[in-house]
């Protein structure tokens, strides 16, 4: 609170300095440069070389206005225009990170400054590093899902789970339960090859033949249909020899043929993230794994 009420009052005075600056600090400037041949200290040679005349100097003092005051309004907006180019510094650091972040995880480099340090004493930020795992010689293509030895290891350097092993054959039903935090979401994640493998092997059938249903499914911007083949496009169903008609029976088995008549049909463009209730997205989540046919 103490930080919010003084970063407040400092743009509170900063904004009344710019507001002077740029309204009036601008036109000021401009009239008295405007104001500098008649009452300066060379205005006898203009009044001179205008005659004395009303009227020229009436009309030296509109044009050279309007250009000057125009020139100081614009020098004034570039004054602080640093507001902008200081948002603009920050959006574009944002994303300039992010390029990199995921330019590193397609080369297979992880790496994560973290805080180590004893509860109660000042942390020390050190940067861990795990392998190059770009070749994945640690996975292998199976048949089935077997752990042999892995480790649950968090982006955070947290061992979740020191050595995991099992296996699961097609057919078999598997329930994982544990307490929050114990490594259940992060088994799958590596899984999903989203983690690294920092251990032991991993055998799994390819990721084509494998389909995740997440607790809260990703909804990208685009229409109803986009939503269901996610992340197919309509060109790429359409090789696959999908049409509406079979999108509409996926619906129907999960209960949301209602869909298309609701929000007016399948190329309707909405924030579905903001429509859809939170049964209707996990209803949504299974329909695609009905399209893709893992």
């Amino acid at each position: 609170m103490s930080h919010v009420k003084y970063v407040l009052s400092q743009r509170f005075f900063m904004g009344i300095f710019d507001s002077m600056l740029a309204k009036y600090g601008a036109v000021m400037i401009g009239y008295t440069v405007v104001g500098l041949p008649v009452f300066g200290p060379n205005s006898a040679a203009y009044l001179e070389a205008t005659k004395n005349d009303p009227s020229r100097i009436t009309k030296d003092y509109v044009r050279n206005s309007s250009l000057l005051i125009n020139l100081s309004k614009a020098i004034g907006r570039i004054v602080v225009s640093y507001k902008d180019v200081q948002n603009l510094a920050g959006y574009t650091t944002l994303i300039h990170e992010l390029d990199e972040v995921l330019d590193d995880l397609d080369n297979g480099k992880y790496r994560r400054s973290v805080v180590k340090g004893e509860e109660g004493k000042e942390g020390v930020v050190e940067e861990m590093k795990l392998n190059d795992y770009s070749d994945q010689t640690n996975i292998l293509k199976s048949d089935n899902v077997r752990f042999e030895d892995i480790p649950i290891i968090s982006p955070n350097g947290d061992v979740m789970v020191e050595k995991m092993s099992f296996e699961i054959k097609p057919g078999m039903h598997l329930m994982i339960a544990g307490p929050n935090g114990c490594g259940k979401s992060a088994m799958f994640r590596i899984m999903g090859q989203l983690w690294p493998v920092t251990g032991g092997k991993l055998h799994k059938p390819s990721l084509d033949k494998i389909f995740y249903i997440p607790q809260r499914p990703y909804l990208p911007c685009g229409t109803l249909r986009d939503q269901l083949i996610y992340p197919h496009t309509p060109e790429q169903m359409k090789q696959w020899g999908v049409t509406d008609d079979d999108l509409f029976e996926i619906l129907e088995n999960v209960r949301l043929a209602y869909l298309p008549d609701r929000e007016g049909g399948w190329g309707k463009i909405a924030e579905w993230n903001d429509i859809l209730s939170g049964g209707e997205k996990q209803r949504m989540a299974l329909g695609r794994m009905l399209y893709h046919r893992p």
